[in-house]
Parts: structure tokens; C-alpha cells; sequence
């Protein structure tokens, strides 16, 4: 896995402290593993690692809160990608960044340019842009990870919705059969509003769980929907 780790300069190895994180119980961290070999290969000294599954939304993740305490000045904080830190909304990212910095830290994570070594050594306007620029990317970066996480949340909610509908999963038994049926009566060609008659339910619920299984229909791979075509 290509992480892109800044080398840490061969006359003053630094200590890194690798944090991987993964949202559920069903991922698997150990593809995360690489990252370590990543960090003694551009010279890191890895203190610590610290591993641990929670959403990347929360603040209060108790590993995150362990590596955080145990930070030391001239430290550096490595992990795969910036969303492994912080899903977190910009403000409360940003105050998380700021608590890893006031521990005299920094963060190494492909993707993210550190300019604090050239921020550094610059002096005047030239350390002002430096750092304007820094400050930028960081926002940026932490922005696209929390918009990431919103837009897989509202995936994932629109999905459910859509099964639900359909009487794929969760809701009563009788609503299930009360879907089916209408799909039933769909499919033989009757209108909404005998759908409806027939299937004792109002015409809205036609329309939605139609609608829910013709979205399905779409989704479905082609030669799935030939085959119940034919059989029809």
C-alpha cells in the first residue's frame, strides 16, 4: 500500500505514533498493518500503535484519546488517510487537530502536505503564506472526509427506506404480504387505483412501493431481469 509518509530526516529520527481505525466490528484493521512497515521504512521510530474500531464521527474514541495523552513534543501522529482521524463536522476536526498540535505534535498522512518545517524556517510574509497555505489544505482535507461520511450516511438511509418500501426488510409480516401484493397486481397490468382496491391499501402506498420496486428492478443486473422477462 503506497502512503506517501514524509521521511523523517536521517540525522534526527522521530518518533511516530500510528493510530488505524476502522468503523465497525466486521472490517478487518490488519489492512491497515502496512502503514507501520511504511513509517520504519522512511525512518520513524514507531512508539506506539493504537488500534481500535469506532466511528470516525466521534470525538470520544478511547484509543484516540490514549494516543492523544501520550504525545510528547516533536512527535508525529501518522495514520493511512485523514478521514482514519476525523469524520468529525469542520469546527469540532479542527479543534481535534489542535489539541494533537498543542501537545507539540504533528500529523504525517498521505494526502495532507506538511508544510511546518518550511513554515518554520521562513520568516515574514513568506511564513505567512506558508502557513496560510497549510491551514487551507488541512481544512479542506478535513471537510471532504466529513462530506464523505454524510454523503455514505444518507446512501445508507435512503437504502433502507427503499427496502423497506419494497418489504425486503423490517415492518409487519402483513405489510410485507400487502407490498407483495401489490407488486402482484402491478405487474398484471392493474391500474393504481384498482392496485389499490384490491390490495386494501390508498394509492400513495401504491405509487411508493411501486416506485421502490421499479428502482429495485434498475438496480438489478441485467441478465437476472432477461431471465424473469422470459418467464413471465
Amino acid at each position: 500500500m503506497a502512503t506517501d509518509i514524509e521521511p523523517s530526516p536521517a540525522f534526527a529520527p522521530q518518533i511516530g505514533r500510528v493510530y488505524l481505525r476502522v468503523s465497525t466490528d466486521a472490517q478487518d484493521l490488519r489492512r491497515q498493518d502496512a502503514i507501520v512497515a511504511e513509517a520504519k521504512a522512511a525512518g520513524y521510530y514507531v512508539a506506539a500503535v493504537y488500534r481500535e474500531k469506532a466511528l470516525g464521527a466521534r470525538a470520544d474514541r478511547p484509543e484516540l484519546l490514549r494516543m492523544i495523552a501520550d504525545l510528547q513534543p516533536g512527535e508525529v501522529v501518522i495514520a493511512e488517510k485523514i478521514d482514519r482521524i476525523s469524520r468529525l463536522p469542520l469546527a469540532e476536526a479542527e479543534q481535534l487537530v489542535e489539541t494533537i498540535r498543542a501537545r507539540g505534535a504533528r500529523l504525517a498522512i498521505p494526502g495532507v502536505v506538511d508544510l511546518s518545517d518550511l513554515a518554520a524556517d521562513a520568516e515574514g510574509i513568506a511564513r505567512i503564506v506558508l502557513e496560510s497555505v497549510q491551514a487551507m489544505l488541512l481544512k479542506i482535507a478535513l471537510q471532504m472526509a466529513h462530506d464523505d461520511y454524510t454523503d455514505r450516511r444518507e446512501r445508507q438511509r435512503q437504502g433502507i427506506a427503499l427496502a423497506k418500501a419494497a418489504g425486503r426488510s423490517g415492518g409487519r409480516k402483513g405489510d410485507r404480504a400487502t407490498h407483495a401484493r401489490i407488486v402482484a397486481l402491478r405487474e398484471a397490468g392493474k391500474s393504481i387505483a384498482k392496485t389499490a382496491e384490491l390490495a386494501d391499501c390508498d394509492r400513495s402506498t401504491v405509487k411508493r412501493v411501486w416506485a421502490a420496486h421499479r428502482a429495485a428492478q434498475v438496480q438489478e443486473p441485467s441478465p437476472q431481469r432477461n431471465h424473469r422477462e422470459r418467464n413471465r
